[in-house]
């Protein structure tokens, strides 16, 4: 079976590469042209804990915008990603306590009335089963990891 690059929301296999611009430093670019610089925590540059945050928020904050967003356009949507690194002899290094937490208002009315009471239900849902992203990391997906041949 070919593998079919894709973007948006619907299904098929996604692809990131890296190439490395310096010790710890590299830069990602998507099958779209789309790029980005990480590091290690010595520079502005996003880590790669602080990608997995965003990806985990961002991919939320698409499904909840979605969602609500058809009902009435937000006055403000602002969403904190955050956890505890750690580190322990059974599991390695690992993120623990992760939250998302959504700070979303809409304005007066018809729309907004019912774009509130949709929000606690369209966060439930993209952490139910929307976002690919927090569902991925709730399974426990396994990762393979090797050398190009």
């Amino acid at each position: 079976m070919a593998e079919q690059e894709t973007g948006g929301t619907g299904p098929g296999h996604r692809q990131v590469r890296l190439t490395r611009t310096g010790h710890g430093e590299f830069e990602v670019e998507n099958v779209r042209g789309g790029r980005i610089h990480i590091g290690s925590g010595e520079s502005a540059d996003f880590t790669p804990v602080e990608l997995l945050l965003t990806a985990i928020a961002g991919c939320s904050a698409v499904d909840v915008d979605f969602i609500t967003g058809k009902r009435a356009e937000p006055e403000t949507f602002e969403v904190l990603s955050e956890g505890e690194k750690l580190k322990d002899d059974a599991k390695g290094n690992h993120m623990g306590d992760l939250r998302v937490t959504f700070t979303v208002t809409f304005p007066e009315g018809e729309g907004g009335d019912r774009a509130r009471e949709m929000l606690p239900k369209s966060i439930q849902m993209s952490h139910d089963r929307l976002c690919t992203v927090s569902r991925t990391v709730l399974l426990g997906t396994p990762i393979a990891m090797r050398a190009a041949d």
